[in-house]
């Protein structure tokens, strides 16, 4: 008896919301891939991963929303990750490839990265790839209309979960700030820029590159912002 030979999962940076900033090899293993997992969106709404690649795919491919809760309890989130591995191996197993879309860029601050840990630890004989995409500072930089970085600027990149504290460590040796998810700290954070003088020099931007994409540039007028979740703020703390 022949046994059947593994899929492999397939980890495709997306970009950060338009459908044109996949990259081709994203694309190619997107459509060759009999099954396309991305992350469930939420309250029954697509995610952002799930809108990019809706016009780049075929119904003949199965869709497989992935549950990835927003919360900080380590058991919640490492049960969901488990789930998930489980579902995907499913198909693995099969001899069928997966394709698994995520916003951004696969390797940066990605949900990816806890899912392809967790398969491989659950099944080492697990074949995984990583496609590389766009990441959200440098869609937002393009939106801008600025750099994001020149010559030997040095740069700083706080994930979502910061202290303001280490925003004030980062001034001190960065030339460019970028505060990922500002949203829930969004008041501290404007508080600590007023104070270095920095609010002319700070930009925010929400939804990058979606039809929903808003800019705010120079933050003096903009203490009482309510930001949605995907907003991200660029601080240049030297003047280039």
């Amino acid at each position: 008896m022949t046994q059947t030979s593994l899929g492999t999962l397939y980890g495709l940076g997306i970009g950060p919301g338009d459908p044109e900033l996949i990259t081709l090899k994203a694309l190619r293993h997107l459509q060759a891939a009999p099954v396309v997992a991305f992350p469930a969106g939420l309250k029954g709404q697509l995610g952002v991963a799930q809108r990019a690649i809706a016009s780049w795919i075929s119904p003949q491919q199965r869709q497989l929303p992935l549950s990835f809760p927003y919360v900080q309890n380590q058991a919640e989130l490492e049960s969901a990750w488990q789930q998930a591995a489980h579902q995907v191996w499913g198909y693995l197993q099969q001899g069928q490839d997966v394709a698994f879309a995520s916003e951004g860029d696969i390797s940066f601050y990605s949900t990816f990265t806890y899912l392809a840990q967790t398969l491989q630890h659950l099944y080492p004989q697990s074949q995984i790839e990583a496609v590389p995409g766009v990441c959200s500072p440098l869609a937002a930089a393009a939106a801008l209309g600025i750099p994001l970085t020149i010559q030997a600027q040095k740069l700083a990149v706080l994930p979502a979960l910061y202290a303001p504290t280490q925003i004030t460590q980062a001034l001190a040796w960065a030339d460019v700030i970028v505060l990922m998810k500002v949203s829930s700290v969004y008041a501290a954070v404007w508080s600590i820029l007023q104070t270095h003088q920095l609010l002319e020099r700070s930009f925010i931007v929400e939804n990058a590159t979606r039809s929903d994409q808003v800019i705010y540039a120079g933050l003096s007028q903009y203490r009482d912002l309510k930001l949605p979740y995907f907003s991200l703020l660029i601080v240049q703390v030297k003047p280039t």
